[in-house]
């Protein structure tokens, strides 16, 4: 870490080299500082991923109104925090990358944000959801494409805003899937199957937690 700060990198991801270094998640440019090859995965276009988000946040309301407020008191053996958490979180990340764009930055402490002490059953945590969601829309319909060639400062290092947007969608996407596995271990029955196809393109990760 001494290392990297000589360097003026603050914190990891980062790869270095001699003097130079790459900070942020930023594989073309670990590829270049390394002289290896490297060919970009395929990524969906903003729009597209801005409207797979949507979807990923309109099953979260739904199948998240369905839980009563014991129902959300539940905290999986997988991680410490309550159904109640998990549902808002999926909405407070979405949500961040609105405020990432309007503040330029992203810092960790948006992700350990809790459910306020007023959200007491799912339709409370649906209600905010629903918000949030029209919040994202009218961003994105008032964004210019330029906005996707910006450079966010992530707490994670550097990250353009397309990068972020790719990485916002998978991360609701797989606590919805998260979200069905808990809804199903307590019997309730989800409104519509797992939207799937929506997650296709998306580089989820294999495991669920």
């Amino acid at each position: 870490v001494a290392e990297l700060q000589r360097l003026g990198v603050p914190r990891v991801p980062a790869v270095s080299i001699g003097d130079r270094a790459v900070h942020g998640w930023n594989p073309a440019g670990y590829a270049a500082l390394l002289g290896v090859p490297y060919t970009e995965a395929a990524q969906l276009p903003p729009r597209e991923l801005a409207a797979r988000l949507d979807r990923i946040l309109e099953s979260s309301e739904a199948l998240v109104a369905r839980l009563d407020a014991g129902q959300l008191d539940t905290i999986p053996p997988e991680r410490k925090r309550s159904i109640r958490d998990l549902g808002y979180h999926i909405f407070r990340v979405g949500l961040s990358f609105i405020d990432a764009m309007d503040h330029g930055r992203l810092p960790e402490t948006w992700f350990d944000e809790r459910a306020p002490a007023g959200m007491l059953d799912g339709a409370d945590v649906a209600r905010w959801g629903a918000l949030v969601r029209g919040r994202i829309t009218g961003w994105f319909e008032g964004a210019g494409d330029d906005e996707f060639a910006r450079v966010v400062d992530v707490y994670y290092g550097p990250q353009g805003a397309h990068d972020l947007l790719e990485r916002t969608a998978w991360h609701c996407a797989q606590h919805l899937r998260q979200l069905y596995i808990l809804a199903e271990r307590l019997g309730v029955s989800a409104p519509a199957p797992l939207p799937v196809e929506t997650f296709k393109g998306l580089p989820l990760p294999d495991a669920l937690w």
